[in-house]
Order: C-alpha cells, then structure tokens, then sequence
C-alpha cells in the first residue's frame, strides 16, 4: 500500500486486510498503527470521505474490522482494537493529505536525511506529482522544499488556532459536532489465539 504512510510489514499487511473493509462501509482507512506493550494494540483511524465521523460509526467499523481480523488471523498475540477518529491535528498518511490541508502548519518526518535532515516544519504548499511540497525557514528566509511521498516516515499537522476555528466550522457546517463524537476511540479487546 504506497499511498498509505505505514511504519512496519505488520501495518502494511493488516492495512491491506481491514482497508477494503472500511472503505465498502463508506468510510477510508487514516491510520493504521500496531503498538507493543503488555498487550499490543492495533490503532485504527478512519473517516468518511467528507472527513469526519460519528462514535456509532467507530463501533460499526471496530465490529466489522474485528469479524474481519477473526477470519484472517494475522495476529498470534491478543490485541485491543481502538477505532476513532484523526482528530484535529491529524496525522498525514495519504498522498491526498497533504493536498487537502495544503496552507497548514505541519511537522514532517523522513525515513532519511534529505539536505542534513529528517524533519522539517513549515506550511504545507501542496503536491507537485507524487512530491510533498513544504515552505520552511531556513537561514531567514523561506524555501519550498520537495519530499517524495515515499521518503515519509511520518507527518501531522501541526495545531494552531486557525486550524482549530476550520476544523470547528467545517464540523459545524457538516452537522458533526457534537460532545459525543470529539475525538472518541472504541475499545475492544479479542479473545486469545
């Protein structure tokens, strides 16, 4: 899955088993992440197309995605399963990401130093072709940098005031905001294998 910024083979895999689950309910697949501890849990992010989503919506797809899960068995440990949403100062993971919010402040991460470094911080100036552009400070003045996608190891935008009033008026707009579904993640944890 290129067009999804994926940390390790594990992500990629369990991305290409739960994304078509996500996206035939009418949602897409943000993030996709398994994280260790005591007991791992598998961190899923998603959205309608509009952006945005409802807490029945996260427990439909963590239901959906766990029926899934059981058939395909690519996890040998137990694992809670937490469906939510980006939130406001979401992560960037598709390419499309980083045309959507093209005039915010985001924090970029590469695999790879790129010109003596991996991060870079600025305004997000778009894309040009399978190219993230970034405006950032350097000496004093401001230079457009271009990162291919596939360098990425990670990406946010990066919350401000002005994103926060956006995002508020376009949930506004949209009908969405309400105090039942800021930010809420559903909980489920499997059975042992």
């Amino acid at each position: 899955m290129s067009e999804l910024i994926a940390k390790t083979v594990i992500d990629r895999k369990l991305a290409e088993i739960v994304a078509p689950v996500i996206e035939d309910m009418g949602f897409e697949l943000v993030r996709l992440r398994l994280m260790g501890g005591n007991t791992h849990t598998l961190q899923i992010m998603a959205e309608r197309p509009e952006g945005g989503i409802e807490v029945d919506e996260c427990a439909a797809i963590s239901n959906a995605v766990s029926a899934i899960l059981d058939v395909e068995d690519p996890l040998v440990d137990a694992y809670v399963l937490e469906v939510g949403s980006p939130g406001i100062d979401r992560p960037l993971t598709r390419l499309k990401d980083f045309s959507t919010f093209e005039g915010y402040n985001a924090k970029i991460e590469t695999v790879d130093l790129i010109d003596g470094r991996k991060r870079f911080k600025g305004v997000l100036a778009g894309l040009e072709g399978e190219e993230v552009l970034i405006n950032i400070e350097d000496k004093g003045k401001e230079v457009t940098v271009g990162l291919q996608f596939d360098w990425l190891a990670d990406a946010k935008l990066v919350m401000t005031d002005e994103l926060i009033e956006e995002m508020l008026k376009a949930r506004k707009l949209a009908g969405t905001l309400n105090e039942e579904n800021f930010d809420y993640i559903e909980t489920e944890e499997s059975e042992e294998q």
